[in-house]
């Protein structure tokens, strides 16, 4: 059985478990609070970061330990390449791979980081009040990647091609994040909702709309695919 180390909002994780979902690989969940610095899990990552997935040896192999979201999925995709999520030609690999990029570097410093992070991570850290200054950049931000969004979606069917695609997880694990702490200005940028909503209602998105953190509920179109 496969073991994924998470954290709630951690977009990267969530990156993890919607493959694991389209793959329809099946996997336990085990949460991981990244700040108590525990002395297990920085043996299995000493980054001491999420995700880590675990996979059980065979016969007397030990367990095989893969740290790192693209690492992950790039490992997923080789063993279980069935269905397609990185393109099926160098073309549409590189598209996949650079939107990939986009939100997770991009999208994850100026966006997520500003409002989740600020709004959630920090008060589980023990970090102070979040900066006022970075959700303003943040709310900023995102105007941005949701008019890129839309920008893709007038001209193709899915972010990264004609099929739904890695490019489509990284931006979702993202968005379903922020989406978490209801900073997403979906009233204007309704094409860019419209591939939201399409996405949300994948099976693999279930178990991420069902995340509830303890004492910061939702709001309450989060879960809904129709909202």
């Amino acid at each position: 059985m496969r073991t994924l180390y998470h954290l709630w909002l951690c977009p990267f994780a969530r990156k993890v478990r919607i493959v694991l979902g389209e793959k329809k690989l099946p996997f336990e969940l085990e949460l991981e609070k990244v700040w108590e610095r525990r002395d297990e899990f920085l043996a299995l990552n000493p980054a001491g970061e999420v995700p880590v997935l675990i996979e059980a040896g065979l016969d007397e192999n030990p367990p095989l330990v893969i740290a790192e979201s693209t690492a992950i999925c790039e490992y997923l995709e080789e063993t279980t390449p069935t269905p397609e999520l990185l393109g099926n030609n160098a073309q549409e690999r590189a598209e996949i791979r650079r939107l990939t990029a986009w939100f997770d570097l991009k999208f994850q410093r100026e966006v997520t980081v500003n409002l989740v992070d600020e709004k959630v991570n920090k008060r589980f850290l023990g970090l102070g009040a979040p900066s006022s200054s970075a959700i303003r950049a943040g709310h900023a931000n995102i105007a941005t990647h949701l008019s890129y969004i839309e920008f893709l979606i007038e001209r193709r069917n899915w972010l990264g091609g004609e099929s739904f695609s890695m490019a489509d997880i990284a931006a979702a694990a993202q968005i379903s994040s922020v989406d978490y702490v209801g900073d997403v200005p979906w009233e204007y940028f309704p094409e860019a909702k419209s591939w939201y909503a399409r996405v949300k209602s994948r099976p693999s998105m279930r178990p991420i709309l069902a995340d509830h953190i303890p004492g910061i509920p939702p709001p309450k179109h989060y879960a809904n695919p129709d909202f």
